[in-house]
């Protein structure tokens, strides 16, 4: 059987202390609701009494239904000379009607001394009265050691005795922090192994941040050393570097060590989860993110392409389908005749010859040494194979087109362009205004297709980027243009090179639209 672990997520506590994000009430419904659909056995939802949000937070979440989850709320210890029933956070706790919740005290002496400013014996009582009170209305109760590492360091019997008295008085989980993240594995993992020594029976967790980079092999070693519960945040969000990353943490225990860490073998759904979480918090995901990332199985030299087609794990360390991941193939000047031939197939475009592989290889080095790139567009580049074949026909042909830009005093910029088209036989001649110079381009050019093609009325950009191929060029360096489209179901991205920005942009946009016209059935 599988050893079993238990997984905090405190993605909307200590998650949403991170710079840059500020979850709204919906926003952390939805991803507790996402965390629970995963597999999550709690989930820490913020400090009730702390802020309005989180209070709202913890009433609106007792109408959910919650299926794998239960919710936890965050607070600390009685202050020091006063009582739990006066208490504001212990009281708020008790007012968020949570199953379980989260009690962080002081382990270190020196914090306990220079910050809280009350001596080692009241710290102690703080802990043991905060437990035992709030145990004595059925919580469940994880006792957050804040700055335990650090602490064990400078007097290793008072953090111990921090444990002791948060279990004696009736914490169910004793969780060591790494508050600071400046902790290494291997002392991670001594400390661990005398905290179970010294405390048989008592479930010990871990929380890692990530200062030195070592978040997740801090929580994979503590696991190694008998800790039976793991705290981190999705994608690793958390104040300064952040938390130990569940993404990574979740199939590193299931995958790798043979652990149990979600309560009903949801995997699949990680990497969706981590990109919901990402897109609700308004933040790019982490591309190369492990397991998770977009790039985290993606494949671009040939010789590796070449080896996946005959054995899937050459270059994958796990079936990219278990996190709910997939493998990507890149084309470009580093390709092989298997990258050929496995972009080929995703794209519906058959087999190639082997004498086709080969051109369509040199063609590839040949444009990317102009500056062109394509392994974000993948349109231009089935462009490339469409017109390489015999029986192509463009079906239309921009012959000449001219672009002004004009600023006059006291006036807004004027863009205009006029194009000179071909559609068979005919020749058509069109001019556009637009919001600049780009877009009146692909207005005129729409313009003079869209009488003989009018599903390019469908045809939408979703997205324009430009990157410089030569900083040191400065103004004068080619500009590659990566312009993105949709039809509303399929969406394509296509590119342009030139040192001049509307040259670049004019290739990318004659891409964009020629695509759809060829992928037509015959």
């Amino acid at each position: 059987m599988p050893l079993k672990l238990t997984v905090l997520d405190t993605t909307l506590r200590d998650g949403a202390q991170r710079e840059g994000i500020s979850f709204s009430v919906k926003d952390k419904l939805r991803i507790a609701q996402k965390l629970d659909e995963l597999g999550i056995g709690y989930i820490e939802g913020g400090w009730p009494g702390s802020n309005p949000k989180d209070s709202e937070f913890f009433a609106a979440a007792r109408k959910a239904i919650w299926k794998n989850s239960k919710l936890v709320a965050f607070g600390s210890t009685r202050k020091a000379s006063t009582t739990v029933r006066d208490d504001h956070s212990i009281q708020a706790l008790i007012d968020a009607a949570t199953p379980a919740v989260t009690i962080v005290g002081k382990s270190s002496l020196k914090q306990v001394l220079q910050v809280l400013n009350t001596t080692a014996d009241e710290n102690l009582h703080m802990i043991t009265d905060s437990t035992a009170y709030l145990k004595g209305f059925g919580k469940e109760i994880f006792f957050d050691a804040e700055h335990f590492f650090d602490g064990y360091k400078h007097d290793a019997d008072y953090a111990l005795a921090t444990l002791r008295a948060a279990a004696e008085s009736g914490a169910d989980y004793l969780v060591l922090c790494d508050t600071n993240g400046g902790t290494l594995p291997d002392e991670i993992y001594r400390v661990v192994t005398r905290v179970v020594e010294e405390l048989p029976g008592r479930t010990i967790g871990i929380h890692a941040h990530n200062d030195t980079g070592v978040a997740v092999a801090n929580t994979l070693l503590a696991v190694k050393a008998g800790a039976l519960h793991v705290q981190g945040t999705m994608n690793g969000y958390g104040e300064r570097c952040g938390n130990a990353d569940l993404c990574s943490v979740i199939p590193n225990l299931e995958l790798k060590l043979g652990c149990q860490a979600l309560t009903d073998g949801s995997l699949p759904l990680l990497t969706e989860t981590a990109r919901f979480v990402s897109e609700t918090a308004n933040l790019i995901p982490d591309d190369h993110a492990p397991y998770v990332g977009l790039s985290a199985f993606t494949h671009k030299a040939g010789l590796h392409v070449s080896a996946l087609r005959r054995v899937e794990d050459s270059y994958q360390h796990i079936t990219p389908e278990q996190v709910g991941n997939q493998k990507r193939v890149l084309v470009s000047e580093l390709a092989g005749r298997g990258n050929i031939a496995v972009k080929l197939s995703e794209l519906g475009l058959g087999q190639a010859a082997p004498d086709e592989e080969q051109a369509l290889i040199l063609k590839l080095k040949e444009m990317e040494s102009k500056g062109y790139q394509y392994e974000g567009a993948d349109g231009s580049f089935e462009l490339i194979v469409r017109r390489s074949r015999p029986g192509y026909q463009a079906p239309f042909e921009v012959m000449d087109f001219l672009v002004l830009v004009e600023k006059r005093a006291d006036k807004e910029i004027l863009a205009e362009a006029t194009v000179k088209a071909r559609v068979g036989d005919q020749i058509i001649h069109t001019a556009a205004d637009g919001q600049g110079p780009v877009n009146a381009l692909d207005t005129a050019i729409r313009k003079a297709l869209v009488p003989f093609y009018p599903e390019l009325n469908y045809i939408h950009l979703t997205d324009f980027k430009v990157r410089i191929v030569d900083q040191k060029a400065a103004s004068a360096a080619p500009t590659r243009v990566l312009v993105e489209s949709s039809d509303g179901e399929r969406t394509w991205t296509t590119v342009g090179c030139s040192e001049n920005i509307i040259e670049a942009s004019f290739h990318a946009l004659i891409d964009s639209l020629e695509l759809p016209l060829l992928r037509r059935p015959s």
